[in-house]
C-alpha cells in the first residue's frame, strides 16, 4: 500500500530525465535516469542513483568521472537509445555522435547542457540503485531549457528491469518487509 502511494508520489513530481555516460578500463557506456540531484554548493558536489542492473552501473565503480546530460523537451530519441538498450549488448555511443570529455568521459554532443563529475564517493544502502557522488569540474549550458521529463518518457522500456540487479542485497534490506 504505502509503495503503492509513494510511487504516483513520485510520479506526480515528474522528475527531470539526464543520461549519465562514463568510462572505465577501456569500456564505456550511458543510460538513462531519473534520480540525480545536487548536492552540495561549496564545494560544488551532484550526485546520480545508477541502477544495479545496467552495464553503466558496472563501469561507475570503476570509473572516475561521469558526464550527466540534461535532457530537453526534444530529446526523445536520445532518452529511447539510453534507456531501452543495454550496454551489456549494444554500444550505444556508436549509435550518437559524442566527444571525449575530462577524465576521458564520453560527452554528448547534440546536448547542450550537461556537467562532468570526478567521483568522490559511491554508496550503496542495499536497494536497486547505487548513489554516486562526485565533485563538480566542468559545466556547458545553453541556458533556460524545458527539461525532458519522467512523464514524457513512459512509453519507454527499460533495458533492464530493477529485478535483473545482481544479489545478494544487504542484510538490511533483505529483511526489510515488502
Amino acid at each position: 500500500m504505502a509503495e503503492e502511494r509513494f510511487g504516483a508520489l513520485m510520479g506526480a513530481l515528474d522528475a527531470p530525465m539526464a543520461v549519465v555516460t562514463t568510462t572505465a578500463g577501456g569500456e564505456r557506456g550511458g543510460c538513462l535516469i531519473g534520480f540525480h540531484a545536487q548536492s552540495s554548493i561549496d564545494p560544488a558536489r551532484y550526485t546520480v542513483w545508477l541502477s544495479k542492473a545496467n552495464h553503466t552501473y558496472r563501469l561507475a565503480l570503476r570509473a572516475s568521472h561521469l558526464a550527466v546530460h540534461f535532457l530537453a523537451a526534444g530529446d526523445h530519441e536520445l532518452a529511447r537509445l539510453f534507456g531501452t538498450l543495454s550496454g551489456d549488448e549494444v554500444d550505444k555511443l556508436e549509435r550518437c555522435d559524442h566527444r571525449e570529455g575530462p577524465g576521458g568521459v564520453p560527452m554528448l554532443t547534440t546536448c547542450p547542457n550537461r556537467l562532468v563529475v570526478a567521483r568522490v564517493a559511491l554508496l550503496d544502502e542495499g536497494g536497486d540503485h547505487v548513489c554516486v557522488t562526485g565533485d563538480v569540474i566542468d559545466v556547458h549550458s545553453s541556458g533556460s531549457f524545458e527539461p525532458l521529463r519522467l512523464s514524457d518518457v513512459s512509453d519507454l522500456d527499460a533495458g533492464h528491469e530493477a529485478e535483473e540487479r545482481p544479489a545478494p542485497r544487504t542484510e538490511r534490506a533483505a529483511s526489510t518487509p515488502t
